[in-house]
């Protein structure tokens, strides 16, 4: 019966930092692991930084297109620009041109 009643009272004190110290190692695992979590925030950060650097990509593309589009305006047309579009769309050129075939060789 003392025996019992020692195993009581010891287990009354060790209770206590059992279960805080498996509150705090799975606060902790889930600090670091979780969806919300250390590890998480740092995938986030980097896709972050990689989504910013394709806007500036995107926004360097979009000015040079705007540009271009520009020269073609009813109010001011660039006749070098009109030729150059003229005939990449017709797939022309004239008879003094140089032709410059882009891509890979026949074999």
């Amino acid at each position: 019966m003392m025996v019992l009643q020692e195993i009581k009272r010891r287990a009354g004190f060790i209770a206590g930092p059992v279960l805080g110290i498996s509150l705090m190692g799975y606060f902790g695992y889930h600090l670091v692991q979780g969806e919300r979590g250390l590890l998480a925030w740092l995938r986030l950060t980097q896709e972050l930084k990689t989504a910013t650097a394709q806007l500036a990509a995107l926004d360097d593309e979009r000015s040079t297109l705007d540009h271009r589009v520009g020269l073609l305006r009813p109010q001011h047309i660039d006749r070098d620009m009109l030729d150059e579009e003229a005939r990449a769309t017709l797939n022309l050129a004239g008879p003094h041109d140089i032709v410059i075939m882009r891509g890979s060789l026949p074999r």
